[in-house]
C-alpha cells in the first residue's frame, strides 16, 4: 500500500497533542528508513516540517538529549511559540548556528529514541519502521561504509541498551514496513489490544 496522502490526512485531523502542534514521532532503529519515510510523509502532509533528533544527539549523549529536546522544542511549541535549537555537527563535534522551528499543524520527529517514555505523552502519533535491529544496522553499515564501522560499534551496543530500558515499539500507534515501492501501514501493537 502506498497511500501516504490518506494516512497524511487522518493525522492533520488529529487533535493537537503539544500545544497548537501535532507531533508525529518515526522511531525505529538506525538504519531502517526513518529519515527517508519522514521526508515522504512530510512532502504528503503539505511540508510538515521534520526535527531530526540526530541534530540533538551528540556523541558523548547518544540518547541522553531529552532535556535537551524539551527545553529547546516541545516547551516553546507547547506554548505555541517557535522552538530554536542548536543542530550538532557530527563532524566538527560541536554545536552549530541556531534553527527555528515554528509551530505547525503536523511536526514529525524522527530519530531512534523517538518514542521514549518521556516524550510519548506530547505525541499524536507514534510510527515504528518495522525491521529488525540487524537487518537495519547492516543497511546503516553499508550507507556509511567502513571508514564508520567502529562508531557502528558503539552506536548497536548503546541503542541495544536504551530499547532495553524504554522500548518504542510496543507503544507504537502504527507499524510502517517499507516495500518495493512505497509503504504498508500497519496498526500497531497500541491500536490492536485497545
Amino acid at each position: 500500500m502506498n497511500d501516504l496522502p490518506h494516512h497524511a490526512a487522518r493525522l492533520r485531523a488529529l487533535a493537537p497533542s503539544c500545544g497548537p502542534v501535532r507531533l508525529v514521532a518515526v522511531d525505529g532503529h538506525a538504519g531502517s528508513g526513518k529519515s527517508t519515510f519522514a521526508a515522504r510523509l512530510a512532502e504528503a502532509l503539505g511540508g510538515a516540517p521534520v526535527l531530526h533528533l540526530d541534530d540533538l544527539a551528540t556523541h558523548q549523549e547518544l540518547f541522553a538529549w531529552t532535556d535537551r529536546l524539551r527545553e529547546q522544542v516541545t516547551e516553546p511549541l507547547s506554548r505555541g511559540e517557535p522552538a530554536r535549537y542548536a543542530p550538532y555537527d557530527w563532524t566538527a563535534r560541536a554545536f552549530g548556528p541556531p534553527r527555528t522551528l515554528e509551530p505547525a499543524p503536523v511536526i514529525l520527529i524522527e530519530g531512534v529514541g523517538a518514542g521514549r517514555r518521556a516524550l510519548r505523552p506530547l505525541l499524536a502519533r507514534l510510527l515504528w519502521m518495522d525491521l529488525a535491529a540487524e537487518e537495519s544496522w547492516e543497511r546503516g553499515r553499508r550507507r556509511d561504509g567502513p571508514a564508520l564501522s567502529a562508531f557502528w560499534d558503539g552506536w548497536t551496543a548503546a541503542e541495544t541498551a536504551h530499547f532495553s530500558a524504554d522500548p518504542s515499539r510496543p507503544h507504537a500507534d502504527a507499524l510502517v514496513r517499507q516495500l518495493p515501492v512505497g509503504y504498508e501501514w500497519l496498526e500497531g501493537p497500541v491500536r490492536a489490544h485497545c
